[in-house]
């Protein structure tokens, strides 16, 4: 992933191996491109785009049809039912196809993404994440993930029920913000070992680690 570097993946599982050094929590780093492939969305907006140059042509029939005599050289003057349908159809499909075509370029397909959406996808992403890689993986369902969507720019925190039950969600605000600090200066990195050090110190506070406690989930940095 180009977002991250060698030194970037070791800073992180040091920082993981570090932070689990105080506390029987066992934390999953994770880094992915994005959170879903958005098909649905790219259609939504095709097909809106469609319609809405169809009903164009409904609602301003003379302008539409006065504009593509004027583009065939004033040879069709006279309009079939016929040539009227085929026109919407004509129109309607070089619209859709040219709304699907321009968001191939990735930049604008997220651009045209609404905000709950990116969140509601990245925050299942995450959970999906959570139940294989880490809930109930761990012998006192310490487990718990970090997760960093790049293309939403979403975050998540997602952790067992033996961490739920003791640490309110509104405690991970700092971690959160240590991570946001840095992302917003382009360190990925460094983001991810700032929110995996706060994360620990919250876990240190509530789960100390115990005299037998071992490593049960890897210390290295996940890339989806």
């Amino acid at each position: 992933m180009a977002h991250l570097s060698n030194a970037d993946r070791q800073a992180v599982a040091e920082a993981v191996a570090r932070a689990e050094g105080t506390t029987s929590g066992e934390i999953v780093a994770v880094v992915v491109d994005r959170s879903d492939g958005y098909s649905d969305v790219a259609l939504a907006w095709a097909v809106a785009v469609a319609f809405t140059a169809i009903a164009f042509l409904t609602f301003f029939p003379d302008f539409c049809m006065g504009l593509v005599d004027r583009l065939l050289g004033g040879w069709n003057a006279e309009w079939t039912p016929r040539g009227i349908f085929g026109l919407a159809l004509f129109v309607g499909i070089v619209k859709f196809a040219g709304m699907w075509l321009i968001q191939l370029w990735q930049p604008l397909k997220f651009f045209l993404i609404p905000g709950p959406i990116k969140s509601k996808r990245a925050y299942a992403r995450a959970l999906q994440i959570f139940h294989i890689g880490a809930e109930k993986r761990t012998t006192g369902r310490t487990g718990i993930v970090i997760y960093l969507s790049m293309r939403e720019h979403r975050a998540e925190i997602v952790a067992d029920e033996a961490i739920t039950s003791k640490v309110e969600p509104e405690v991970w605000g700092d971690a959160m913000a240590a991570l946001l600090a840095e992302l917003k200066q382009g360190r990925v990195g460094a983001g991810m070992v700032a929110a995996i050090g706060k994360v620990g110190e919250i876990l240190a506070a509530h789960l100390p680690r115990a005299e037998d406690d071992r490593n049960e989930l890897p210390d290295r940095l996940i890339e989806l």
